[in-house]
């Protein structure tokens, strides 16, 4: 099983960012987390294209790219990426969701489809050739610091087993929302692949980045 480590850059010093990075790199993370919202899919506005194109200059760490924005087609094409480096879209987010996973698939990158809590992991049965990475929101989407909801364990097992039953298998699944020790521990003993770390996991006040990536993993056990 995999333990694939995406640290939310929402939740790091912005006028640090490029120092927080470097230490992250020596972290040996997996990805970089980074969170696009539009004031209007969810109520945040947070990080943007130029940002995005500006820490892809400065480390190899591949992107995860998290769009909580309407019509994310319309932005595809901003970003400089390349083949390692992910976008995920939400399902509720575009009419036509296929049509923007194959501009993302096009563009050359990871397609990654993301669900809210309210919506069935069958909604997305029929997109998955078209995606790389099913990412499960274990909160609403928008806000750091709000509680798992109840059912997100289930809602990932589910998900696990749906995939290889519908011949995806090997699709990894992506929570993100209050992955702590000990949320992030019952979400990959459920199938989960990727965790989205912030600062109920990572960006801690008594350890560094290193040791916290560190522990978190040992964490997880085998």
């Amino acid at each position: 099983m995999n333990k694939l480590l995406s640290p939310s850059l929402m939740c790091a010093d912005l006028l640090y960012m490029e120092k927080t990075i470097k230490e992250l790199e020596q972290a040996q993370v997996d990805y970089l987390h980074i969170d696009i919202m539009d004031g209007s899919f969810v109520p945040n506005i947070t990080l943007g294209f130029d940002l995005i194109n500006a820490i892809k200059k400065v480390t190899d760490i591949p992107l995860d790219i998290h769009m909580m924005v309407y019509e994310p087609s319309k932005f595809i094409e901003r970003m400089s990426l390349d083949e390692n480096d992910v976008i995920c879209v939400h399902y509720e987010s575009d009419i036509h969701i296929h049509r923007t996973l194959e501009l993302i698939k096009n563009k050359g990158c990871k397609a990654g489809l993301a669900i809210n809590p309210g919506t069935p992991v069958e909604s997305v049965k029929n997109l998955m050739d078209y995606v790389d990475m099913l990412l499960v929101m274990t909160v609403s989407p928008g806000f750091a610091g709000q509680k798992i909801f109840k059912g997100a364990d289930k809602k990932v097992t589910d998900a696990r087993r749906l995939l290889t039953e519908w011949g995806y298998g090997d699709t990894l699944i992506e929570v993100d929302g209050n992955i702590s020790l000990e949320n992030g521990k019952k979400m990959y003993d459920c199938g989960a692949d990727i965790f989205v770390m912030g600062t109920s996991s990572l960006f801690l006040k008594d350890k560094s980045l290193q040791q916290a990536a560190k522990d978190f993993k040992d964490f997880l056990g085998d």
